[in-house]
This record gives C-alpha cells, structure tokens and sequence, in this order.
C-alpha cells in the first residue's frame, strides 16, 4: 500500500497522470492501475477525472493527508533504522527563501561537520513553497521567517534576527527612514515572496508608498540593476554586508520598525527523522538567537 499511497501524492502534487506518471518512472497505465487498486483497498473514489485529472474527492482529500502522514512515518522508520546501523546518514532537503541564503552555511556547515555521511540540498523556495512542500514531504525542513501566520502546524527554532538596509548609490551616510526610501527607484522582491510583504507592510507603517520599477524573485537580478544604475534595493543587512559593492554604491540601515525573526521550520511530529532531528539539534545551539 505504501507505494500506492505515495504514487496517489505524486498525483495529487502534479494533478496530471501524464507528469505524474513521468515524476514517478512508470507508464501512466501502471499509474492509472495503481490508483484503481488504491480506491478498491480503500472503498472511496479519490480523484475525480474523465479524460483527464480534475481534481480529488472530499475523500481523496482526506486521504491524501493519511498518506503524507503515514509515508513519513515509513519513511522516519527506515532513516532510524539506517541510523542504527551507521548513524546519522543520507541526502537532507532544505528549502530556504532567497534573503536568508546569505547565512545558511552558518547552519549547514556545522551540521556537516558533525555528521560526515550526511549530505545537503539547499533550494531557494518562498516561505509559502517551503510551508507546503514540508507538508508534501518534498522538503524535510526549511529556514524562513517565522512572523505571520503562514507557517501552519509547522514547528519551529529560532535562528537570527533580519533588519533591513536601502542600497543604492549616494554619497549620504547614516540611517535613511522609509518615506525617503519610498521616493528611490526601487527594485524589490515580487509580491509572493514574504520579504516583499514585509517591506509593502514597512512601507505602509510610514505612510509611504512605493511601486518598483523593477520587481524580481532572484536577489541576482535585483543587485545587478543597483549595481548598473541609479536604482535602490530594500535588502537584508547581512546580505548587504556580504557583498562586494560597487564603488559609490552603500548599504544604510532602515531607521524605525523591529526587525524579523528567522528560523528552522520542520513538520510537527515524533519522531522526527534522524536527518531532521540532527539538524534541529544544530539550530538549537545557533549563536544568534
């Protein structure tokens, strides 16, 4: 049954036999033959189709959270298992939004070192993708902000606090407030990326409001317009203090405002995977809390 339940959330993230079928390495007849066998175990139609995939049923919805829980917990017995027999190994996927990257290895590295058979997979994902990716068990933990309500059941450990800096090009020091960062050419984060709700929500705490020129999902493209012109980015401090800027371009911190927690988020369950347990315990002992 574990295969089936794990073929039927395969399905239910692609919603489509054909890419499912692909993401899983078989034919889309096996699939289709596997959900069949699914439905007649369990006696509940779970997804509703014709031709083609159109969605689950109330019970395939239901189902399909039994599933998550009950392929994870497979899926923690045999990591411990393993564990057992040559401690803490294997691959962990960590999702991480795009303004924490900047101090990841401040994490990762410790853990690294001390679990030598273990191995990391660092993907840039918004705090939204890292909350349901967890759930759907793509993800075995993320580093994202922890304010707001978005984070669901997960469970988390704090890690650092993120303040924010305008960097452009001025000959200006000191503290700059948000209404004079308003009135800069700015390229910001788009609007699905949670820094970029915080910064709109800054924004209107002072009364300002800004609409960018340019908006992005990648810190790339943002720093190569600051770096190319008479443009301003809103950044993390520790992001700005991380890069080599061009000359005449500087990092001023934002005056006002608290700053945002970031931190390890994880599923809410026990036990939790060997990989994922080791990692927590590393987070947990983060000098900047």
């Amino acid at each position: 049954m574990i295969d089936r339940l794990h073929a039927f959330m395969v399905l239910a993230r692609e919603q489509h036999f054909g890419r499912a079928a692909e993401a899983l390495g078989i034919t889309q007849p096996s699939l289709s033959s596997a959900l069949k066998s699914l439905e007649d175990q369990l006696g509940v139609q779970l997804v509703r189709r014709g031709s083609r995939f159109h969605g689950l049923t109330p019970e395939g919805e239901r189902v399909l959270d039994w599933a998550r829980r009950i392929v994870g917990d497979v899926r923690t017995m045999q990591a411990e298992l393993r564990a057992t027999r040559s401690g803490v190994s294997g691959r962990l996927r960590l999702g991480v939004i795009p303004t924490a990257m900047p101090r990841i290895a401040e994490l990762t590295a410790p853990f690294l070192a001390r679990h030598p058979a273990a191995e990391v997979t660092i993907l840039s994902r918004s705090s939204d993708e890292i909350r349901d990716q967890i759930a759907a068990l793509e993800l075995d933990a993320g580093v994202t902000y922890l304010d707001g309500e978005h984070l669901g059941r997960l469970r988390t450990v704090p890690l650092f606090m993120e303040t924010l800096c305008l960097v452009d090009r001025t000959e200006a020091g000191g503290p700059v407030s948000w209404s004079e960062a308003a009135t800069r050419p700015l390229c910001l984060l788009t609007p699905d990326m949670q820094n970029r709700r915080i910064v709109s929500a800054r924004l209107a705490e002072a009364e300002a409001s800004a609409v960018p020129r340019v908006e992005s999902n990648s810190m790339l493209a943002i720093l190569s317009h600051v770096a190319s012109g008479d443009w301003a980015a809103i950044l993390p401090q520790a992001l700005a203090e991380g890069l080599s800027l061009p000359v005449g371009v500087r990092a001023r911190p934002l005056s006002g405002g608290p700053g945002n927690m970031v931190g390890l988020v994880l599923a809410a369950r026990e036990p939790l995977p060997p990989l994922v347990e080791a990692l927590m315990q590393v987070a947990e002992q983060f000098s900047d809390r």
